[in-house]
């Protein structure tokens, strides 16, 4: 397996980190014009539409009757799972529950001398829809995207949450995606995939009622999806392949290092694994444990093809300048594995998240740290946040005006009125204290 390895130093050095500073990657032609085409059948055939493409694609004996889960098929599903998986499910879900608890916002209220009432009232979006990918073919359940995006929906109070996520051959949803639905309160699930999902998501079908926030991961046509219905809904982020990005020094330990490059890489092929380092030796000795750890892995092939052709092995100068281009490249999973990682977080601007340590594995986070592993990737971490508890909320401003507030701001409503055009702004004013 080969992998790059450069000198920031050099011209090619800095040939990498400009691209990888704008990585930030469009649908292609192609895929956006099928997903429109998708996006229209549904919204005009409804689940006439979505049941042809789910048999097409996923289910060839699908009919409109068992597009949504039923309680036989939960209870089916309880009866086919173990009881340590029940005991991990529980385990992370009041993990990741506790930490977003502490992000629910209040609503507020301020008052001047003069009677004027100010302020943001926060409230619930009625509806979410949260798409889970198939795994598969449901042969690796994405238990943990159900938490990830169920559990912060629910602390908002939104009150219905709907999930879609594609059957296999046989019409069946894996028995540990529907008890992790359970585990988070969330019993409508419907059984369909892909960009059709999103579309019976946001312009609603006969038996799917449309939501006014979707989130989720998915392929190129899931994104493209949520991209185009973003407006009509809100949606959680454009999201690429995930990514990693570890700053590690004289005290890192190659073996770590490498094994959570791989752990990225076996996502997808596009996947990102970027190490920059201080020491040439770490940059060696993290190419012989890649080489190492690879054979073992059951993705290997994926992981090979990602760190073959996107993976990147960068020697920088001082710590110092690996986070300056860390901040620069804004990654979705930001590792530090360098002595004294916490005097560094200070510097860290640009993140999706940040671990700390040589104990603090990029995987914690995936599933039972707390904190949310639905993260801005392809830089967009510059301008975004991890999804959660205020993906959604909405705020509504409150204000309120007492007579005698009025007749102080009426000179300067009436004024900026009148700079702007709009006579009958400054008359609404001039009409109540007149």
């Amino acid at each position: 397996m080969t992998i790059r390895t450069e000198q920031y130093v050099t011209d090619q050095g800095k040939k990498t980190i400009a691209g990888l500073r704008d990585r930030f990657a469009l649908a292609d032609v192609s895929c956006c014009k099928t997903v429109t085409d998708i996006l229209e059948q549904v919204r005009t055939r409804g689940d006439a539409a979505v049941v042809e493409y789910t048999r097409k694609f996923d289910t060839p004996g699908m009919i409109k009757e068992n597009i949504r889960v039923s309680e036989e098929e939960f209870e089916r599903a309880a009866e086919a799972v173990d009881a340590d998986f029940m005991e991990t499910l529980a385990f992370a879900a009041e993990r990741i529950r506790t930490f977003h608890e502490r992000e629910m916002e209040d609503s507020w209220m301020m008052t001047r001398d003069d009677g004027t009432i100010t302020g943001r009232l926060v409230r619930p979006v009625d509806s979410a829809g949260l798409y889970v990918p198939g795994g598969q073919g449901g042969s690796t359940p994405l238990v943990s995207s159900v938490l990830m995006n169920a559990i912060p929906a629910g602390i908002a109070g939104v009150k219905r949450r709907v999930m879609m996520t594609p059957p296999n051959k046989d019409g069946q949803i894996a028995p540990a995606l529907l008890m992790a639905a359970r585990e988070v309160g969330v019993n409508e699930v419907y059984k369909a995939g892909s960009a059709w999902a999103i579309a019976a998501l946001a312009f609603g079908t006969e038996s799917v009622p449309a939501v006014d926030v979707i989130v989720g991961p998915g392929n190129q046509f899931v994104t493209e999806a949520k991209r185009q219905v973003m407006g009509r809904v809100r949606i959680d982020m454009i999201a690429g392949p995930s990514e990693v990005l570890i700053v590690a020094d004289h005290t890192a330990n190659p073996a770590y290092i490498a094994a959570d490059m791989l752990a990225q890489a076996e996502h997808d092929p596009m996947a990102l694994a970027i190490l920059l380092t201080t020491e040439m030796s770490i940059a060696e000795a993290v190419k012989v444990e890649l080489e190492r750890q690879l054979p073992n892995l059951s993705r290997k092939d994926i992981a090979q093809t990602s760190l073959e052709q996107r993976g990147v092995i960068m020697v920088v100068e001082t710590v110092d300048e690996g986070i300056e281009l860390a901040n620069e490249i804004a990654i979705e999973h930001l590792e530090l594995q360098v002595e004294e990682p916490w005097q560094w977080l200070p510097k860290i601007n640009h993140a999706g998240a940040i671990f700390l340590g040589p104990h603090t594995p990029e995987a914690a986070g995936d599933y039972v740290a707390g904190p949310n592993h639905v993260l801005p990737t392809m830089g967009t971490a510059r301008i975004s946040s991890a999804l959660g508890v205020e993906t959604f909320l909405k705020k509504s401003s409150i204000i309120s005006y007492s007579r005698q507030a009025l007749l102080n701001d009426a000179e300067h409503i009436q004024r900026l009125a009148h700079l702007e055009g709009l006579g009958a702004h400054a008359h609404s004013v001039a009409v109540r204290i007149g």
